[in-house]
């Protein structure tokens, strides 16, 4: 299952004070976007990175939760600082369309909007114009479309995108791309890629243009394309290098192609983006597929999977995947996980989740939720620290096993 084909889905004082410092831990404002990688794998392409905005210290490599509408789903933003999430993705599109971009221009951006101090990132809206096929049509000049909402018409260009983010104000922009449909013929894929690029060209200038309204400096990324096609993928960096992006996307993965195909997209465009700036691969992934896209040199990472996942009973442990629903559970008085240390772990059993969710109790969702964000973020702390250890592939391995097992219970 590809997490892209679903993307439809203590605050501390007031401004920063003299010495930078905003209540929250590890939270340093920044007067420019940097990245520096601190780390890296003796055996693979891996690498600890410190990535520094105006809204704090990201530690890389990073995984995303999905506030889609300036919210993760069944979690408030206090719950997501306990979780230590220092970086969240919001969703351009839906922001755009409610309760649109100006109100929250007008409302002192979305940090303030939606009570969140840490680092923001948000897409551009291209993916979710792009998946309505039958709805939209696109041009050189961008894409016209019909509101999932009300059916009113509407327009995303790349001039729209960086009018749009900038009023949102997210530590981290996109540039408009068009995401290549899987599968595409060559020719098709290098007419979408070069789109993207004359796209990515306007994104900057237009970015360039707006900046000068925006609340705090922001980093523009371009995103690369080309399909399955190993030629076009290399050459798609090679020109996104040439526009000299302070940090750079690989998009159209995790869109029905086979999964080990992705990971060589991916390592393709990393071999060739430079190594002193971010490279994130949107939409992914499982936890066994992280540890592989960190093995090609990624640094971030965003999926819908965990909350997803969660709504739907469906819960992420040591041991694999869990659907606490299922019966077997009905007087299981053990955790979710015994390794895990959340505070559902460490408090409710798995016979109280399972009661919840048969109930249907609102709390299960925002329980389960919590847990699998927890899994999450703290598969990336495994991670950062295997990279300093040098026992990433061990890791990999075991991650890799637990998937085989949850495989094979599911067959």
């Amino acid at each position: 299952m590809y997490c892209q084909a679903v993307f439809w889905e203590k605050s501390g004082l007031d401004g920063p004070s003299p010495d930078g410092y905003d209540g929250v831990s590890n939270m340093m404002t920044a007067k420019e976007f940097r990245f520096e990688v601190v780390a890296r794998d003796a055996n693979s392409r891996a690498r600890v990175g410190d990535l520094r905005t105006a809204h704090g210290v990201v530690e890389t490599p990073v995984f995303m939760p999905v506030g889609t509408a300036a919210a993760v789903k069944g979690m408030t933003q206090q719950m997501m600082e306990e979780l230590g999430a220092h970086l969240l993705l919001a969703n351009t599109y839906h922001l755009f369309l409610r309760p649109g971009h100006e109100v929250i221009r007008e409302l002192g951006g979305l940090h303030k909007f939606m009570g969140w101090k840490r680092a923001l990132l948000t897409d551009s809206g291209g993916f979710q114009v792009f998946s309505m096929n039958d709805i939209r049509k696109v041009s050189e000049e961008g894409v016209e479309f019909r509101s999932h909402l009300d059916g009113s018409p509407q327009f995303l260009s790349p001039e729209k995108a960086m009018e749009i983010q900038t009023a949102l104000g997210a530590d981290i922009i996109m540039a408009l791309d068009e995401c290549t449909e899987y599968p595409a013929e060559e020719a098709r894929a290098r007419e979408s890629m070069e789109l993207s690029l004359r796209w990515a060209d306007r994104s900057q200038k237009a970015f360039a243009a707006e900046r000068e309204r925006a609340f705090h400096p922001q980093a523009l990324f371009g995103i690369g394309q080309g399909g399955m096609h190993s030629a076009l993928r290399r050459e798609c960096a090679e020109r996104l290098v040439e526009m000299d992006f302070p940090g750079y996307a690989i998009g159209g993965l995790a869109v029905g192609e086979p999964v080990p195909l992705s990971y060589d997209m991916a390592e393709i465009s990393t071999e060739i983006l430079p190594e002193e700036k971010p490279r994130y691969v949107m939409g992914v992934g499982y936890p066994h597929d992280i540890v592989e896209y960190v093995r090609r040199g990624v640094d971030m990472m965003d999926c819908v999977l965990p909350t997803r996942n969660a709504r739907n009973a469906n819960l992420f442990t040591t041991q694999g995947r869990l659907k606490i629903s299922n019966a077997t559970y009905t007087r299981d008085e053990q955790p979710i996980d015994e390794r895990c240390h959340c505070a559902v772990c460490r408090r409710y059993s798995r016979a109280y989740l399972r009661h919840l969710f048969n109930a249907n109790e609102i709390t299960a969702a925002t329980l389960a939720t919590h847990h699998n964000l927890h899994f999450y973020l703290d598969l990336m702390h495994r991670i950062r620290n295997a990279i300093l250890a040098g026992t990433l592939d061990d890791l990999a391995k075991e991650l890799h096993d637990i998937e085989d097992v949850a495989e094979a219970r599911e067959d």
